[in-house]
């Protein structure tokens, strides 16, 4: 009787295809993280003074309303 060949391609087969999946999933992360990066400019990019200007006499307009009605409570039973 001749001893078995133990046979490793198997092992191998799947060694190589874990390594794929990990290289793909590494492409993906990297990819993914390249969009974020990029919108991230984009709205940096979007943000206009005008904006920033009307943002700042809106709240200064806020700031300066008189939201004391001087209502009793009491007074309204």
């Amino acid at each position: 009787m001749e001893p078995e060949k133990k046979s490793n391609g198997a092992l191998v087969g799947s060694i190589i295809i874990i390594i794929i999946l990990i290289a793909g999933g590494i492409y993906v992360w990297q990819s993914n993280v390249q969009k974020v990066l990029e919108q991230k400019k984009f709205q940096e990019e979007n943000v206009i003074p005008a904006d920033t200007t009307e943002l700042n006499t809106l709240e200064q307009d806020l700031n300066t309303t008189d939201t004391n009605v001087d209502v009793d409570v009491n007074s309204i039973n």
